[in-house]
């Protein structure tokens, strides 16, 4: 989807249909995003957002805003800076009922859960009418809805993925809070070539002694492939960052040219990669 101007995003529907789950989904795809904006200053909002230049926004309006929400559908004919589009998320009955008890939280109703649902839906019949696009979540696990709201988007679901590939070394321990970590002890080590002992991974003796060897290659190109495979099974389950850690002894050398090569190949396939390297300065 070609953007032609600014877009916002107003996510709404009924409560317990996931839109806080939604709006935090538009934050990952780095949208600017807030929840129970008052229409009575959505005017002011626009001339802010014109001031800042945000440029993706995403709204979260439902039910607190009482009798009000009569009045989003003149609030958004008079938008003419952005373009709005209205999502719309739904469940079935029997599934808000659930949700709502198993969390034990309170419906913004203030009335018997099945009462209160029928007058929410009763109160957004209107919104649900003219909405650009109805979810129903009922049986939509996160990993699912983030899709759809990605296909919505017109987004390219891998590339919106943020990777992180980080270097280190074993003798520090193995580097916390990572989705896959692999071992490159298997490759020859720059570390007992005299010359190469106190460069570093991103040093073109270090890589050029690396690359020397068969498996480097063979292992990049492999490691690289699976990476490319697991990115769309990782963004199905919901997932919008991806860290890769790559450790070698040390933390110099293999690591770090390793993590550097699958950087720059992720890069080439379109991917947002980054690189860090925690053990190269011991």
């Amino acid at each position: 989807m070609k953007k032609n101007k600014r877009r916002i995003f107003i996510i709404t529907g009924l409560s317990g249909a996931g839109k806080s789950q939604a709006l935090k989904i538009f934050g990952d795809f780095g949208f600017y995003c807030v929840d129970n904006l008052p229409l009575a200053l959505f005017k002011n909002f626009i001339s802010y957002l014109s001031k800042t230049g945000h440029e993706d926004v995403a709204l979260g309006i439902d039910m607190r805003e009482g009798n009000r929400l009569k009045d989003l559908p003149d609030v958004i004919k008079a938008t003419k800076s952005y373009d709005i589009k209205v999502i719309f998320l739904d469940a079935s009955d029997e599934c808000l009922i659930r949700r709502f008890s198993e969390t034990k939280h309170r419906h913004p109703i203030h009335k018997k859960l099945a009462a209160a649902i029928a007058h929410e839906r009763k109160a957004l019949g209107g919104i649900h009418s003219m909405a650009d696009k109805v979810i129903d979540t009922s049986d939509l696990k996160l990993g699912e809805l983030k899709e759809k709201l990605s296909e919505l988007l017109g987004s390219t679901r891998s590339g919106d993925m943020q990777i992180s590939v980080a270097s280190f070394g074993f003798k520090n321990g193995i580097l916390k809070d990572c989705d896959i970590v692999m071992d490159v002890r298997f490759l020859p080590n720059p570390y007992y070539i005299p010359a190469l002992k106190n460069k570093t991974g991103l040093d073109k003796p270090v890589q050029d002694y690396i690359l020397s060897f068969k498996e480097t290659g063979e292992f990049a190109t492999k490691f690289t492939n699976l990476v490319k495979y697991l990115i769309p099974k990782y963004i199905k389950e919901g997932k919008s960052y991806l860290t890769i850690a790559m450790g070698c002894t040390g933390g110099k050398h293999r690591s770090v040219f390793m993590a550097h090569e699958l950087v720059k190949r992720l890069k080439e396939e379109g991917l947002n990669a980054s690189e860090f390297h925690r053990d190269i300065g011991n």
